[in-house]
């Protein structure tokens, strides 16, 4: 199922790409991308918050996945003109703080859109079903 839906996922981006083409901000992506996936009928949610614990208190902090399709896969997008390290990292954290198992980390500001240089699957490693 996960692989089915990862493959929507990153058929959805590509779609995005090629009917929008690089340089537009972030959010007009998001929108974009929440468009293509609800024409592939995946359920996808916005702007998810993320509960961080500390201590077992809740910390409030705002932050929040890009989109969230199917309650199992995290798409965190960019809009820049290269991914860096920390890009990576909060990719990872967000899928460690929310338990889930994939997340892409898709940047439409290139321009060569492909899997392993604008398409990044992450996997977190700590993920367990509960």
């Amino acid at each position: 199922m996960d692989t089915d839906i990862a493959y929507q996922v990153v058929g959805s981006a590509m779609d995005v790409y090629r009917k929008l083409g690089p340089g537009l901000l972030e959010s007009v992506y998001q929108r974009a991308m929440m468009i293509e996936l609800d024409n592939r009928c995946l359920l996808a949610e916005e702007e998810v918050p993320i509960n961080i614990l500390y201590d077992g208190n809740n910390l409030g902090l705002g932050f929040r996945m890009d989109i969230l399709v199917e309650n199992t896969i995290v798409v965190e997008l960019k809009s820049v003109s290269q991914l860096e390290k920390i890009h990576f990292k909060q990719l990872q954290t967000y899928l460690k703080l929310a338990n889930k198992r994939i997340g892409y980390l898709i940047n439409f500001n290139t321009d060569k859109f492909t899997i392993g240089n604008s398409i990044h699957k992450i996997i977190n490693r700590d993920y367990s079903e509960i």
